[in-house]
């Protein structure tokens, strides 16, 4: 079986123009329908507004000038107009049925009407249901649709179709007894296919005017999808470019609809994959250089005291440099794993309140050897004894350590190192400075990175990781915190970071 690929394109097309078509043809059918009655009520008000002047006319001129054999012509006359005018077959009834006056365009319905005559000389209507109605319901006007009680269903009406619509108007008068009776009666027939022909012109009309709207509608959504879906190709060939391995490739969009707002968000996705890529290599390159130092350093010693390269009285010393190698590779993987939990969200933080002031006492206490090494002073200035934080203890633990540590390598012999606590409102600002050699503007952008440790002006670094300001970054940032450096180079450093005060109840 064959199958046939669906494009957007194709489906928009489908859809609008299915839409387009479905919404002509309801209205069509309302139109249709609707327009039955509205034709034919119109007829019905052309016919009785033709029937009330026929009854004026009969009132003012004719009935007191009935004698009068000019009268009598310009009576007939008159209904000879209204009958061309209405396209209908008129008749003056008297109350008993008979129809005193026939006017109509067409002979073979005047020789119908002779089969009717009776002793009286005039036709009389065959069905006692076609005047009854009319000359006894007090003078209300009567509507009729059908074979008028079958009189219409003579062979000689055909041609109109079997369905008329019929108006009766009756003429009364109030006669020296004063009670008003019914003496006569106008009838109006007309044919339903001539109202039904009025429907089909008027229907034909839309017709062919929603053929032409449909046409224009079916080139203009071709057009419109043409364009809607050309950018939507573009980023479709970009994104296989870009799946090969080319991050070059940009999407160009002059629209400022969704599509546009697409391309714009699809150049910043592969701008940021350009930048991840770029990470990507740059972690794997340097990930390889932290392993390959130290593993070089650790199997050359150790064949230098396999082959006798390194004598028997030396070789304490370089097992030595060997374990200092082996711890620093231990930290390598170690600061890799953690940092890897923080960036793919499965650190947890258990969020209690502790004293961040009693905090930086046991880290200090803990970096007394390295710092009594250098023969560093530390100032603690808080603000207050007890500065209680809402935070994860043991992460914040880290953040300091890191902080400290960074600051006694490089700072100069007898320096000086400032830790400083200090509350602002509902945050606790926490910062750790030196007065070592500082840091460059070109190096302060990149000291959060991975493996990153500015080496031309930190070269006194030569045993860190790079990824101690990495994870000290990230724990701030899980912690929903800030972190910023202020440094110049020659005169120190100071990093600084907030977390939440934590009101105790004895404060209350």
């Amino acid at each position: 079986m064959i199958r046939f690929k669906k494009t957007i394109f194709q489906k928009l097309v489908v859809v609008f123009i299915g839409l387009l078509v479905l919404s002509y043809v309801v209205t069509g059918g309302f139109l249709y329908y609707f327009l039955n009655g509205f034709v034919t009520k119109q007829q019905t008000d052309t016919l009785g507004e033709s029937a009330e002047n026929i009854r004026d006319f009969f009132y003012n001129y004719y009935l007191p000038n009935k004698n009068n054999q000019l009268v009598q012509g310009i009576f007939r006359q008159t209904l000879e107009m209204y009958s061309v005018s209405s396209n209908s077959i008129i008749w003056i009834v008297d109350n008993t049925g008979h129809i005193l006056i026939s006017v109509s365009s067409d002979d073979q319905i005047s020789d119908v009407l002779k089969q009717y005559i009776d002793d009286s000389g005039y036709p009389k209507l065959p069905d006692i249901r076609q005047y009854i109605k009319v000359m006894n319901n007090s003078g209300k006007t009567q509507t009729e649709t059908g074979n008028f009680f079958g009189f219409f269903s003579n062979e000689a009406f055909q041609k109109y179709g079997s369905s008329w619509l019929t108006i009766q108007m009756p003429f009364e008068v109030t006669p020296i007894n004063g009670r008003q009776q019914t003496i006569a009666a106008v009838y109006l027939h007309t044919p339903v296919p001539a109202i039904q022909k009025v429907r089909t012109s008027v229907f034909s009309l839309f017709l062919i005017s929603g053929g032409v709207a449909i046409i224009l509608a079916i080139i203009l959504v071709y057009i419109f999808s043409i364009r809607f879906t050309r950018p939507l190709k573009q980023i479709n060939n970009a994104a296989k470019i870009i799946a090969g391995g080319d991050f070059q490739k940009r999407i160009v969009v002059s629209s400022r609809d969704e599509i546009g707002q697409l391309a714009d968000s699809f150049n910043h996705m592969v701008e940021d994959l350009q930048r991840l890529e770029e990470l990507r290599r740059g972690f794997i390159a340097n990930v390889s250089h932290e392993l390959r130092t130290p593993m070089t350093s650790i199997r050359g010693f150790i064949e230098g005291i396999l082959d006798g390269t390194i004598p028997p009285e030396k070789q304490k010393d370089y097992l030595t440099i060997v374990r200092d190698e082996t711890n620093r590779l231990n930290r390598l993987v170690n600061d890799l794993l953690d940092l890897a939990k923080m960036e793919s969200g499965e650190l947890t933080l258990s969020m209690k309140p502790f004293d961040i002031n009693e905090l930086i006492r046991i880290c200090v206490i803990k970096l007394e050897t390295l710092i009594t090494s250098k023969n560093l002073e530390i100032e603690a200035n808080f603000e207050i004894d007890s500065m209680m934080v809402l935070a994860d203890k043991d992460s914040i633990e880290r953040v300091i350590i890191n902080l400290l540590h960074n600051a006694v390598k490089f700072s100069n012999e007898n320096g000086k190192i400032i830790v400083e606590t200090a509350k602002n409102k509902d945050k606790v600002y926490v910062s750790v400075k030196d007065n070592g050699i500082g840091i460059d503007n070109d190096d302060k952008k990149r000291i959060w990175d991975r493996f990153y440790k500015s080496d031309k002006s930190r070269g006194k670094d030569k045993t860190g990781t790079g990824l101690g300001l990495a994870i000290v970054k990230n724990i701030i940032t899980e912690h929903k915190q800030d972190i910023w450096v202020e440094s110049e180079v020659g005169k120190g450093t100071k990093f600084m970071f907030t977390l939440d005060y934590y009101k105790s109840h004895v404060e209350d």
